[in-house]
């Protein structure tokens, strides 16, 4: 899958005055991406970034029908379960347009997070970031994927070598 397969990694909290633009980042970057003949893309089913690449990842299909693979990677199968609801309806959406849905592990614990960005990674060519911050989640998954040689491009706009710098 990684040749022309792009993951998406964020943090869950975005601060409202935010979202339209980074909703708008989001849309360039994938936009150029199939421009350059991409035409996978993973999401990792979390509430925030993740949520937001998808539904523009779906609006760029439904709407403007371009051609492109949504596929959902999810940590667990009841990684939703303290949500409300309206962001599970959010999530449903995006599981329904998804072409593919599959699970990294069977219970909540943390390695079901950590396996899933590694295999986001492991499967792309490319990463698309949203990353204020160097630890986290998402700085791991930046960190692991520029380990792999995997180019990333961080939305937030800061440089991502201050990530490589730490242990």
């Amino acid at each position: 899958m990684k040749k022309k397969t792009c993951c998406f990694t964020g943090h869950r909290n975005i601060p409202a005055q935010e979202e339209k633009a980074l909703r708008g980042k989001l849309r360039e970057q994938a936009l150029a991406l199939l421009e350059k003949g991409f035409d996978t893309f993973l999401v990792g089913g979390a509430v925030g970034f993740d949520m937001l690449a998808a539904e523009v990842l779906l609006d760029l299909r439904e709407k403007e029908g371009k051609a492109l693979r949504l596929v959902s990677r999810l940590p667990y199968p009841e990684w939703r379960e303290t949500w409300s609801a309206e962001n599970r309806n959010r999530e449903e959406r995006i599981l329904r347009g998804s072409d593919e849905v599959s699970f990294s592990g069977k219970m909540d614990r943390r390695r079901a997070y950590l396996e899933r960005d590694r295999r986001m990674v492991d499967e792309s060519s490319f990463c698309v970031a949203w990353c204020t911050r160097k630890a986290g989640g998402t700085a791991y998954t930046i960190r692991y994927a520029m380990k792999q040689g995997v180019p990333v491009t961080n939305l937030a706009g800061w440089d991502l070598r201050q990530l490589a710098e730490r242990k």
